[in-house]
């Protein structure tokens, strides 16, 4: 084990090294902190923060980053194996002591690392937003290691995809396709899903017959507020709730629905991630197909009549159940399936190439 792990860092600290070598990397972080600046200022002002707390600007700062490792990690993982095939410098490597299994996590850990850099640049303004108030300990714990382990996922289809596939550029597009599937693809299937399965409606109003009431809106007479008949109303619904579960593998919920919900004393949620985790765990519930809405039981001529029946973002996060733990294993299966792959496809001796793959 000792063994497997000495020749697997030699191959991270011989990757980082050519990485950091070149100005445009740091150019790119330079990038990066100036972007997170400026996102986090007009946060601050957009959100009155410093009265509010920090929780949407911490949460907000998540997802950026996160973000930003799913468009730059492909870029960079993307051609780690196949990109030094084509220099004709993988076979110098595989005639080592360096076994397939350690070249292949080796370049995985290293494209992981470089990746987060950018979680570790934007470390100031977390610890900015957090000072704020309103982030508990648990959020910033349990968010900050979901996106870790999602930005290693992406890193892992990268390395695993250039693994597979004999042309660097390809590889990187079909890196960018997955990732694309996993953050974009998934909203338009439950979209779509759930536009195309409706169900039929059949909602039951009950009006107050407003000419038994004089100009000021009150009844004169004795007894309840008179009711007009009962309107049968008929509409179609969407039936998101057959389709949800294509949001469990959207790895912006997986960051979302994993951080501990936070509330204020009206039920609402307090950051970003709330929101998103308080709406997907909404849409798991079936929409009632036969609603009565009665206006005239809670009528008042003063303030109107207001449901009774409503419910907080709060309680329907409660009453729901969780998914970030499925999208979580889905990806690190998919991870780990593309890295086993790029370690048959690359091992040596090769029993077959492909065509206008080179050796060395």
């Amino acid at each position: 084990m000792n063994g497997f792990l000495r020749g697997m860092w030699l191959i991270v600290t011989l990757d980082l090294k050519q990485r950091v070598r070149g100005v445009a990397w740091y150019a790119l972080l330079g990038v990066f902190v100036l972007l997170v600046t400026i996102v986090t200022a007009l946060l601050v002002l957009a959100t009155n923060a410093w009265d509010a707390g920090g929780g949407g600007v911490f949460s907000t700062i998540v997802f950026f980053v996160l973000l930003l490792g799913t468009l730059v990690s492909p870029a960079l993982s993307g051609n780690a194996i196949n990109g030094e095939r084509d220099a004709g410098t993988l076979a110098t490597t595989q005639v080592t002591l360096i076994t397939t299994p350690q070249l292949v996590v080796g370049k995985w850990i290293a494209a992981w690392l470089t990746a987060l850099a950018f979680l570790a640049a934007s470390l100031p303004f977390l610890v900015f937003a957090v000072a704020l108030g309103h982030v508990s300990a648990a959020t910033i714990a349990i968010s900050t290691l979901v996106l870790a382990a999602e930005l290693g996922v992406v890193a892992a289809i990268g390395v695993g995809v250039s693994g597979v596939l004999t042309r660097p550029l390809f590889s990187v597009t079909v890196t960018y396709l997955v990732v694309a599937a996993l953050s974009i693809g998934t909203l338009i299937a439950f979209g779509l899903g759930g536009a195309a399965v409706q169900s039929t409606v059949r909602q039951t109003v009950v009006e107050v017959d407003w000419s038994q009431l004089d100009e000021q809106g009150e009844f004169a007479g004795e007894g309840p507020v008179p009711c007009a008949p009962p309107r049968v109303d008929t509409l179609q619904v969407p039936r998101f709730d057959y389709v949800w579960g294509f949001l469990a593998a959207n790895p912006y919920v997986v960051v979302a629905d994993a951080a501990p919900g936070s509330f204020d004393r009206f039920g609402n949620p307090r950051d970003l991630f709330g929101w998103i985790a308080t709406g997907v765990r909404g849409a798991q519930h079936a929409p009632d197909l036969a609603p009565r809405i009665d206006q005239c039981t809670n009528f008042d001529s003063a303030t109107g009549w207001a449901p009774t029946d409503f419910e907080s973002p709060q309680e329907i996060y409660d009453r729901s159940v969780p998914s970030w733990f499925v999208g979580l294993t889905i990806h690190a299966l998919l991870g780990a399936g593309a890295l086993l792959w790029a370690v048959r496809r690359t091992e040596v001796p090769a029993r077959r190439l492909p065509t206008g793959s080179r050796v060395a």
